[in-house]
């Protein structure tokens, strides 16, 4: 088996990531009041970007909602398991966007992996080295709590019913918080992991413990004493990694419903379409020449006919016990690190390629059982194809282009990643919504479902059987060019100019490609612009700074930063923490509560204070009161 904890330790790379320090409750609420009194945004994200849905009381509209293994949820989309559902400005930027569905970062025993760095390449296709929770089990857990919170914080005020929806209007709508665990059985027994589960599935608690937390003077302190639902998950999807047995899948999954009393969903990997058939698509099809298959990671992974086999026992195992079972296609695939600009030698392919294997796996399932996957047209040949009851979530590639003719398909929900770390960040999620809302429209119909059956009746007239052959017949053939080499070969744009503390072309990129919500945009100062102006410099109509504490160093702004320099250590490093303050290095900056500012000895910080406070002094300044 390949074990994800047999990660690279810290003394073979050359660097490995800091330890996250997520911000406590009252400072993310602090944030989210200041941030909209100074600039209108939530975490940097704009209004504009913030998703309503298009329903309303007394009908109307198109209703994007669907049920989630039975739970109801406003819209199919969300994070999947990854660096945007780890920490709770995380989610909730996604829930601003539109996500109805939050598949969590999955969460393991051992909670204390040193990952190398950087581990996100997102310079073309994508690909990454990391997988697992980098908090502790029980900071994941007040983690997920605090986004909790804050949600149902954020339903019910009232600036934000203009944007997301009233709730005796029809909006924001229900969301759904999926668990992710991994990766073996006897670390899933483990009294950490176990408590993990049933905290989640009864968090009384940690919401009183945190709800004492909402400060007096808040705006949210209105709310304190409202209803807040204990149960903040109550289903899980299995993160079986690359190389996990098909017996302790078996085991974990039956112990999990047993156990729990939790309905599961096992992710697959690619690899059930053998070595061959990932070669003709990756290779053949798609032109990845370049990509190197990793021969043992289909000889470790499970086979095609045993995953047919544990489908169909899962399935009646968890129905048997009044549970619902589903699939998640996929995982992503492991290749061979051609690139060395991460650090490790394996690494895991994900964006357009994937998108075209993972709807491969799944028309080679569906084909294989037909009627049982609740998908459209795989079934008893009825118009709706609805006749299946395992469900199929998705993450592959999903981007703003392919998610209608991927909802079609009936997979509930698609799960975003890879195109979140693009430039946009979670400000792409309300566009994406929007085109399915139009697709939905355009195809006569209101909800889901009647769009499900609008497309399967369009597929089956052009010869196809079910909607899934359709759109893979359309991701290589008509719509190739999406998912071939050609079109995802083009590199982010560069400009020959060494990046800065202060000044750079402001394109934004740092503040919406960060996962973490780590840096935030200042509009120049004009003292501060005349300074450098008169040295001989350009200020730039923007200064970006980052919450070091939230860094943690994936790479990313690196990747997509125009200019010369990674923006993580060039520009302005901020601390609110001191201890991490006194444990980094480098040139850096400690912000009191008080808004006073001390400087590292390092680099000359020191003599940037000045600058500093002239930008954090200005009108929108320090997203973050000082008292």
């Amino acid at each position: 088996m390949t074990d994800p904890n047999d990660a690279t330790t810290s003394d073979e790379t050359e660097t490995t990531a800091p330890p996250l320090t997520p911000m406590s409750l009252p400072m993310l609420l602090a944030r989210i009041e200041h941030e909209w009194e100074t600039r209108k945004r939530i975490f940097d994200l704009p209004t504009a970007r913030f998703w309503k849905p298009d329903t309303h009381a007394g009908g109307g509209g198109i209703d994007l909602s669907f049920e989630f293994l039975g739970r109801p949820a406003a819209s199919p989309i969300g994070p999947a398991a990854g660096p945007h559902s780890q920490m709770a400005q995380n989610i909730v930027l996604s829930w601003l966007g539109g996500a109805r569905l939050f598949e969590l970062k999955t969460v393991q025993i051992l909670d204390d992996l040193d990952i190398a760095r950087p581990c996100i390449d997102m310079e073309t296709i994508g690909y990454n080295i990391e997988w697992s929770q980098e908090l502790t089990v029980a900071q994941s857990l007040e983690e997920y709590v605090k986004a909790w919170i804050i949600i149902e914080l954020l339903k019910r005020w009232e600036p934000l019913h203009e944007y997301v929806g009233a709730p005796d209007e029809g909006g924001p709508g229900p969301h759904v918080f999926d668990m992710s665990v991994g990766y073996d059985l006897e670390g899933i027994q483990s009294e950490k992991v176990a408590g993990f589960i049933d905290g989640m599935a009864n968090a009384t608690d940690e919401i009183e413990r945190l709800r004492a937390q909402i400060p007096d003077d808040s705006v949210f302190a209105q709310f304190r004493d409202i209803d807040i639902p204990p149960n903040i998950s109550d289903t899980i999807t299995l993160s079986t990694f690359h190389g996990c047995p098909p017996d302790e899948i078996e085991a974990i999954t039956k112990h999990l419903v047993a156990e729990h009393d939790i309905d599961v969903i096992v992710k697959l990997n690619p690899t059930l379409l053998g070595p061959d058939g990932v070669s003709a698509i990756v290779h053949d099809t798609l032109g990845y020449d370049y990509v190197e298959l990793v021969p043992k990671a289909f000889e470790d992974d499970l086979p095609f006919d045993r995953a047919i086999s544990l489908i169909d026992e899962l399935h009646r195992f968890a129905l048997d016990r009044g549970h619902r079972f589903g699939i998640k296609l996929t995982n992503t695939l492991v290749v061979d690190n051609h690139k060395q600009w991460m650090p490790d030698q394996t690494m895991y392919l994900s964006g357009a390629p994937l998108h075209v294997l993972a709807t491969a796996v799944l028309d080679k399932l569906a084909t294989a059982l037909p009627g049982r996957f609740m998908i459209s047209g795989h079934d008893d040949g009825s118009d709706d194809g609805t006749g299946g009851d395992i469900m199929v979530s998705f993450s592959a590639g999903v981007n703003k282009d392919n998610l209608a003719d991927t909802i079609a398909m009936g997979v509930r929900p698609a799960s975003v990643c890879s195109d979140l770390l693009k430039p946009g960040g979670y400000g792409r999620l309300a566009p994406m919504l929007k085109a399915l809302t139009q697709a939905v429209g355009d195809s006569g119909s209101t909800d889901l479902d009647a769009f499900r059956a609008a497309r399967l009746a369009e597929a089956r007239s052009g010869g196809h059987e079910a909607t899934v052959q359709a759109h893979l017949a359309h991701i290589t053939g008509d719509d190739l060019a999406s998912y071939h080499l050609t079109g995802n070969e083009k590199l982010p744009r560069s400009v020959d100019h060494e990046l800065e503390m202060w000044g750079c072309v402001a394109c934004n990129f740092c503040v919406t490609v960060c996962p973490n919500d780590a840096f935030f945009k200042v509009p120049t100062p004009d003292s501060l612009a005349t300074e450098i102006e008169a040295e001989g410099g350009s200020a730039g109509r923007q200064q970006y700074l980052v919450f070091s504490e939230l860094c943690n160093e994936c790479g990313n702004c690196l990747t997509f930063c125009p200019e010369d320099g990674d923006p993580a250590v060039i520009k302005p490093r901020l601390y609110v923490d001191e201890s991490r303050f006194d444990a980094a290095d480098g040139p850096r900056f400690l912000i009191g509560t008080d808004g006073s500012i001390t400087a590292s000895a390092a680099g000359g910080a020191e003599g940037e204070i000045p600058r500093l406070l002239k930008v954090l002094g200005a009108d929108e300044g320090l997203p973050l009161p000082t008292t």
